[in-house]
C-alpha cells in the first residue's frame, strides 16, 4: 500500500541565525490579555499539530524578519528549501469615520486617556471598539486573510502559524503594535491624546468637572499655614499606602524618545534596559 505524503515526517528545517526567537520556551506564547485573545484567534482554526510546528519554529529562530503595517504583516519564515517563504497576514483596517467613533469613545473617559498615554492598554479598550461597532480583534479565522508561498495547502500552515506567535510576542512588547495593524500608528493615537487631554472639559463628566473647580481662598489669606500639613506626622503615615509599581520605562511610554538611533538599535531601545536596572537597584537607606 502507497504511502500518502500526508503521512511522511515533516521536513526539517533550514537552521539559520540571527533569526527573530520567541521569548517563551515552553507551554503557552502570549503574556498579556491582548496578546492572548489575538492567539485565542489563530487557535479557532483548530490545526493543533501545524501550531504546534508554528511554536517550535517560533522558538527555533525561523522566522528572519516581519513587518507590520496598516491592515498587514508581512514576513519572511525559514522552511526547508534554500529559500525562505514569503507570509502575509491581512485584517481589514478600520476606516476613518470608525478610528473617530473609536477617539470620541476613548474621549469620553479620562482613565483611558491616562493609560494609553502611559503606554498601557486598558482591557476595557476592547469593549469600547465593540460598542462602536467594530471588534479590535478579529473574531474569527474568516476575519484574517491568511497566504504562505510554501506548498502545503493548509491554512495556517506552521509558517504562518510562526508568524502568528512571533508577531503575539511583538504585541507583548508594544501592545500599539494591534492599533496600528488595525490602522491607527502608535504616535496618531497618542497626538490624538494629548490633544484630547489638552482641550478644557473635553471628555470629561459635568461631576468630574465639578469635582475639580474646587474654589480656594487667595493665597494671601493662608500664607501662615500653606507650609503645614493638614494631619500630623503620625496621622499621615497611618493613612500611607504602598505606591503602586510603575513600568521602569514608564517616562519613554509617555515622552518617546527622537527618532535617533545609537549603533544601529533606536535610542528607546537603548535606554529602556538602563531605566530596567535603575529601577531594579535597591533604593539607598536612609540615615
Amino acid at each position: 500500500m502507497d504511502e500518502r505524503w500526508e503521512d511522511w515526517p515533516p521536513a526539517k528545517p533550514i537552521r539559520v541565525d540571527g533569526g527573530i526567537r520567541a521569548r517563551s520556551k515552553r507551554g503557552a506564547i502570549g503574556e498579556q490579555w491582548w496578546s492572548r485573545r489575538f492567539i485565542g484567534v489563530l487557535e479557532s482554526y483548530g490545526m493543533s499539530s501545524r501550531l504546534a510546528r508554528g511554536r517550535s519554529y517560533a522558538r527555533a529562530g525561523q522566522v528572519l524578519d516581519f513587518e507590520l503595517s496598516q491592515g498587514k504583516v508581512t514576513a519572511r519564515v525559514q522552511g526547508s528549501r534554500v529559500r525562505p517563504y514569503q507570509v502575509r497576514i491581512a485584517v481589514l483596517p478600520l476606516t476613518t469615520a470608525q478610528w473617530r467613533r473609536v477617539l470620541d469613545r476613548l474621549a469620553s473617559q479620562a482613565l483611558f486617556r491616562a493609560k494609553l498615554l502611559a503606554g498601557e492598554m486598558p482591557q476595557e479598550i476592547e469593549e469600547v471598539f465593540a460598542e462602536c461597532g467594530t471588534p479590535l480583534f478579529p473574531g474569527s479565522s474568516a476575519d484574517l486573510d491568511m497566504h504562505c508561498s510554501c506548498p502545503d495547502w493548509g491554512v495556517p500552515c506552521k509558517h504562518l502559524a510562526a508568524v502568528c506567535y512571533v508577531l503575539a510576542e511583538e504585541f507583548d512588547r508594544d501592545p500599539f503594535g494591534m492599533l496600528a495593524w488595525r490602522g491607527k500608528e502608535r504616535a496618531d493615537l497618542l497626538t490624538a491624546m494629548r490633544r484630547i487631554e489638552g482641550s478644557p472639559g473635553r471628555g470629561e463628566a459635568p461631576a468630574e468637572r465639578d469635582a475639580l473647580d474646587v474654589p480656594a481662598p487667595p493665597l494671601a489669606e493662608c500664607l501662615d499655614g500653606f507650609w503645614s500639613p493638614g494631619l500630623s506626622p503620625a496621622r499621615l503615615r497611618a493613612l500611607a499606602s504602598a505606591p503602586a509599581a510603575a513600568a521602569p520605562d514608564l517616562l519613554l511610554r509617555m515622552f518617546p524618545p527622537p527618532p535617533v538611533t545609537v549603533r544601529g538599535q533606536d535610542l528607546a531601545d537603548v535606554l529602556t534596559p538602563a531605566y530596567e536596572r535603575l529601577a531594579a537597584d535597591d533604593p539607598p537607606a536612609g540615615p
